[in-house]
């Protein structure tokens, strides 16, 4: 998990973590604690990547079963 965190930084993940830290300080400041919960979900993607599934699907390396090798 903290490699997850400290590898793999990109601009749009680092949007993602700072917009969201700021709708969450905003929030906090002016009292509207449902804005807490909506700044965390940006703040999340952006600081564990989880933006696609933690950007598995999007570079192909999916892991999919045919049904062969289940038997």
């Amino acid at each position: 998990m903290l490699k997850r965190i400290a590898t793999g930084w990109t601009w749009i993940r680092a949007a993602y973590f700072l917009i969201g830290t700021f709708v969450i300080v905003q929030s906090a400041f002016e009292g509207e604690w449902i804005g807490i919960l909506l700044g965390a979900w940006p703040a999340a993607m952006g600081l564990f990547g989880l933006a696609c599934a933690g950007r598995n699907c999007s570079t192909g390396t999916c892991e999919v079963r045919s049904e062969e090798s289940n038997y």
